[in-house]
């Protein structure tokens, strides 16, 4: 395979698992906060950026919001896709190493990147709490892009 062709099938395959792991990331945010509409869950993306300010912005911030996740999904998916080419044992034990990921992901997510942005969520305050989401993140992040890269890459 040439070198164009393997950077084109590790972009195909970062932007497959990024969109997958997006698509049910998002869903599944939305699915277990039925209590607020929609648009909230969005805006509390936005608020990384705007901070409160996010829920008074409408559809707009909405808008933002899940741009702002699709983005960060797809950032995520490159490393794994990444750490899947320079280890090659993640694509054939991807059901551990997707799980791993998906709470590696949480962690980042919870402690580093959201206490970092303007959002004025805060992480979940013991581990009943944390269960659900690192539960959404293992099951609509980590196995979803490991699932992509095992596929798309091979078993090695």
């Amino acid at each position: 395979m040439t070198d164009v062709a393997n950077t084109l099938t590790l972009a195909r395959t970062a932007l497959y698992a990024g969109l997958l792991a997006g698509a049910l990331d998002i869903t599944a945010a939305i699915a277990t906060n039925l209590q607020v509409p929609a648009r909230v869950v969005l805006q509390s993306v936005a608020g990384g950026w705007l901070g409160p300010a996010a829920y008074r912005g409408g559809w707009p911030t909405a808008w933002l919001g899940l741009a702002s996740h699709f983005a960060i999904m797809l950032v995520i998916a490159v490393i794994f896709v990444a750490a899947a080419v320079a280890i090659p044992a993640l694509r054939r034990v991807w059901i551990p190493a997707g799980v791993v990921f998906g709470v590696a992901v949480w962690l980042a997510m919870a402690f580093v990147v959201v206490p970092m942005s303007a959002s004025p969520l805060t992480p979940p305050a013991d581990l009943v709490t944390a269960l659900k989401p690192i539960a959404v993140h293992i099951v609509a992040v980590g196995l979803p892009i490991a699932w992509v890269a095992r596929r798309m890459l091979g078993a090695a």
